[in-house]
């Protein structure tokens, strides 16, 4: 599997970043949250003075096998039609990126449809969907090495267009199944708090979800490793909106983590390389029942808490706003010295 070379950011310019922002005109500490992500930014970028350029949401999809047990409300072809509704414009995270100025991309992983050339949407398709886990691994090793390769060359191709923050969504009907068993196995969180509605199931459908999970891990006969529950268990935009993470991190880009899935795409990211953490700012606590959890888990804490559980990247681009203003703070705030205030603190 492809090799990265993620590190945390280098340390030693953490006093003069603290430095810088506790003499801002202000009390210390007073502006709480937004000081934490202009050091951690800073940090990122190595500088006194970050800046955000250029930002862009890339939005797997694919499908699963695993929807052919009723786990999910919503029917198998929501993933081709809101994949191509995305390039009209209509959709939840359109109205977000042309709100916030991010480029919206969308990228076939695996989808069960053969998209017309020329469409707009970007083809990495690996495969027409996972295989059904219930009985078979997800995907074969060389499908998972050539998720991972995949989604790092859109975000190296994003990188070399000029962004240096980036955030993922997906479209994948079943998707939170997959997710569920990655928060399971990776956190040690008992599976029935990890399972949740999804698209709306009602309570009966809950059990019936959970049923077909846990038997699918009572059938699992791999090596227990992190590759192997990724590649066992994950969805082809899952692995390479994980692949993507990676190589984000390796450029020293700021990532930002939307809701229940991407959670646990970064989740199963750390597993892989712990140091990716480093560069992720989560933007929003989802709707979905154990996002709270594994949040938890990762002793992160998110930006945002409005309900939300569209994924797409909707969350994370909702909390761009407030990044921007952290960086506002950090360079356009002045200091007491350069103002010739007496600091009153």
């Amino acid at each position: 599997m492809k090799i990265f070379q993620i590190e945390k950011p280098d340390q030693g310019i953490r006093p003069a970043l603290i430095d810088k922002i506790n003499n801002l005109v202000k009390p210390k500490g007073s502006l709480g949250t937004l000081e934490e992500i202009a050091l951690q930014v800073g940090l990122i970028q190595q500088t006194l003075t970050p800046r955000l350029k250029n930002p862009q949401n890339i939005i797997f999809a694919a499908d699963h096998g695993i929807v052919e047990e009723g786990v999910s409300k919503s029917p198998k072809e929501i993933t081709w039609q809101q994949s191509a509704n995305f390039l009209k414009g209509g959709a939840g995270v359109n109205f977000f990126c042309r709100q916030h100025g991010f480029r919206l991309k969308v990228v076939d992983a695996g989808v069960d449809y053969d998209f017309p050339s020329g469409c707009g949407i970007i083809d990495m398709k690996v495969r027409k969907g996972t295989r059904n886990y219930l009985h078979e691994a997800a995907m074969t090793h060389q499908e998972m090495e050539q998720c991972i390769e995949r989604g790092a060359k859109i975000v190296r191709e994003s990188n070399t267009e000029g962004c240096n923050i980036i955030s993922f969504g997906e479209m994948g009907i079943a998707n939170t199944s997959s997710s569920s068993i990655w928060m399971h196995c990776f956190t040690g969180i008992p599976l029935q708090q990890c399972v949740g509605a999804g698209s709306g199931l009602d309570d009966e459908g809950i059990r019936h979800k959970y049923d077909i999970l846990k038997k699918s891990i009572e059938n699992y006969k791999g090596d227990g490793s992190a590759e192997d529950i990724i590649r066992y268990f994950g969805g082809y935009e899952m692995v390479m909106a994980t692949g993507a993470m990676l190589q984000a991190a390796e450029l020293g880009m700021v990532i930002l983590i939307d809701g229940f899935i991407m959670t646990n795409c970064i989740l199963a990211a750390s597993r892989l390389y712990p140091d990716v953490l480093s560069y992720a700012l989560f933007g929003h606590q989802g709707d979905e029942a154990g996002h709270k959890l594994v949040l938890d888990a990762l002793r992160v804490r998110p930006l945002l808490n409005l309900g939300l559980r569209l994924g797409e990247g909707t969350g994370a681009i909702c909390s761009y706003p407030i990044i921007d203003s952290a960086i506002r703070m950090i360079n356009e705030m002045d200091s007491f010295a350069h103002a010739s205030i007496t600091k009153y603190f």
